[in-house]
């Protein structure tokens, strides 16, 4: 029976009589943001469980792009209001 990581096309190599799986992050340059490192520290720190199931499941690039994008909205926002106040 195959591993849901094998089903997906993983693979393993062996390393000292253990099996070490042959994970790969995506290519691609994405540039990292104040959000994105923050969230990013707060999921290792406080939901080490959810940072792993996003990694894993190769969602977690696309999750923090999406807090960096919100905090980046954020921060415009609050720079446009003080600009009228």
């Amino acid at each position: 029976m195959k591993s849901i990581f094998e089903q997906l096309g993983g693979t393993y190599h062996e390393e000292n009589g253990y099996l070490i799986s042959d994970f790969r992050l995506p290519e691609g340059k994405q540039t990292i943001g104040i959000g994105r490192q923050r969230h990013l520290d707060y999921l290792k720190h406080y939901h080490r469980v959810t940072c792993t199931n996003l990694l894993t499941g190769g969602k977690l690039n696309a999750y923090l792009a999406d807090i960096d994008r919100q905090a980046q909205e954020c921060l415009e926002r609050l720079i446009e209001s003080t600009k009228q106040a």
